[in-house]
């Protein structure tokens, strides 16, 4: 017998001064039961589960949980109702224990006391189940790697008793060893009778892990099913609203000198060993597994962290630099994998973001005047179709994969020469991927999509996604244990046999 929907929300309405970002989207969840909440960024999908969760108060519409009224007055409110969230920029406290922050207001006490080896053990139990058996629950959340934050996130929803497990964007920091832990995980949990909700860009997830989904566009429900008779092609125009011709566009690229030299580079711990030429008009990409060292390579290539040997020599730079001031003279940019710690200034403005690396030629002499620095960050968030009120806007407003898109306009602004992107189309949408890809094509080939020509740009890119790899890259190296083997046109290479070098099964 049906049992009826474990969760329902209906006709639920959510306006942010003149910005309407829900517009009656319905929903149901079942005990048991997978589904997938697809759809661009600035869709409405985080601000729905926000609703869910009790951050927002929906200005319309209903919820029920179990068929009985639900209405959330504070996140510890639905906590205690048993939702379980994890955003997309993850909630942790940084400063505290990770003890500290899986049990944050559910620890034992005993009276007023906090009964801590109870504490302990219930962390460590929920720490094993999302695959950090290694982690010491005593450990400052600050001190671990993105992977691990995420995962911790995780246990937390874990040592909690819910019945409604929302994850955004779960594997964005994750392997491909711990994305199939989650999955493993997410089985299990779905067989226990939990309803999930899963937010993700990669549909290939999607297609795999649910059972259900539903597409938002422009704060609306436009379509759902099953997932087992839909296909990917299906969705993404669901999500778009147009067709997505052709992912990774490639153009006539005609590679150069060298611009960027790397020989037996080794930093402090990783990497161990790296030896790499970067040329002009290419795009040369990093594979390997998390933990593997790619993007201590990126951080000690420009500077960021400390080399302990070798040598990184740019070309028509006097000497080799020394510090990231330096890479930025020398025609250097980087865009971090963590732009929410230290890719953004989260609190400033989308301009100041945008600017602050160059801000030659917005003014007479050493000044600068605002309306120039406007106009210029302008320029960059319209030529990068970033969705926001303004420029004047902060940052944190934007959604993550607009955020992402400001981290990137700062290179151009400053017209780097040399691109170090880290995970660039991390938790952004198939729209946004598209349009970052065409970026990357434009600026490797030196072509515009108007047909106007510059200089052709030399990038490297670091990503965990072997089809984004494979699509964009000319040549692909693998990372194994901190060495970094030679790099081979992206034509000799497979997901399978990135995959055996990434574990050390091949000799790259």
């Amino acid at each position: 017998m049906d049992a009826g929907p474990l969760l329902e929300m209906h006709g639920v309405h959510k306006r942010f001064g003149a910005t309407l970002a829900l517009r009656g989207v319905d929903l149901e969840l079942r005990a048991g039961e997978v589904l997938a909440l697809v759809g661009e960024n600035g869709a409405g999908k985080s601000t729905l589960m926000n609703v869910l969760s009790g951050v927002h108060a929906p200005d319309e519409g209903s919820m029920r949980m179990d068929g009985r009224a639900f209405r959330p007055r504070s996140p510890l409110d639905a906590r205690q109702a048993g939702i379980a969230m994890i955003h997309q920029e993850l909630s942790l406290a940084p400063h505290l224990s990770v003890v500290d922050n899986v049990l944050l207001g559910a620890e034992p006490r005993l009276g007023p006391v906090l009964r801590r080896r109870r504490a302990s053990r219930r962390t460590q139990s929920a720490l094993s189940r999302v695959g950090l058996s290694d982690v010491d629950p005593s450990r400052r959340v600050d001190s671990l790697s993105p992977a691990q934050r995420q995962l911790v996130e995780l246990a937390r929803a874990v040592a909690a008793d819910f019945r409604v497990l929302v994850l955004d964007e779960p594997t964005s920091s994750l392997g491909r060893e711990d994305v199939r832990r989650l999955f493993r995980l997410i089985a299990d949990l779905r067989a226990a009778g939990a309803g999930i909700v899963y937010i993700s860009h990669f549909l290939e997830e999607v297609m795999e892990i649910s059972d259900r989904y539903v597409v938002l566009r422009d704060g609306q429900s436009v379509g759902g099913g099953r997932t087992g008779e839909a296909a990917v092609t299906q969705i993404v125009r669901m999500m778009v609203g147009r067709e997505v011709e052709d992912l990774y566009p490639r153009t006539a690229r005609t590679r150069g000198e060298p611009v960027l030299t790397v020989d037996r580079l080794a930093g402090r711990k990783l990497p161990m060993h790296a030896t790499l030429t970067l040329h002009r008009g290419e795009v040369v990409g990093i594979a390997g597994l998390i933990g593997a060292g790619r993007t201590e390579l990126l951080r000690a290539l420009f500077r960021l962290d400390a080399v302990r040997s070798g040598r990184v020599a740019v070309t028509g730079a006097a000497g080799s630099p020394r510090n990231p001031g330096g890479m930025w003279r020398a025609g250097v940019g980087m865009v971090s994998e963590d732009r929410k710690s230290e890719g953004l200034m989260l609190a400033r403005s989308i301009t100041h973001n945008c600017t602050l690396t160059r801000l030659r030629g917005l003014g007479p002499g050493m000044f600068v005047r605002p309306s120039r620095e406007s106009a210029a960050a302008a320029r960059w968030a319209s030529a990068l179709s970033v969705r926001c009120r303004s420029v004047a806007q902060p940052i944190n407003a934007l959604s993550g994969g607009n955020q992402q898109k400001i981290a990137i306009a700062r290179l151009l602004h400053h017209d780097a020469d040399v691109l170090l992107l880290d995970e660039p189309t991390r938790g952004i949408d198939v729209g946004s991927k598209s349009q970052i890809y065409a970026l990357i094509d434009q600026l490797a080939s030196g072509r515009s999509e108007s047909g106007s020509t510059s200089r052709p740009r030399a990038i490297l890119l670091v990503s965990s996604y072997l089809p984004e790899l494979l699509g964009v890259c000319d040549r692909i190296a693998v990372m194994t244990r901190g060495r970094l083997g030679p790099a081979r046109p992206a034509s000799d290479w497979t997901e399978h046999t990135l995959m055996l070098a990434a574990t050390g099964q091949e000799n790259a």
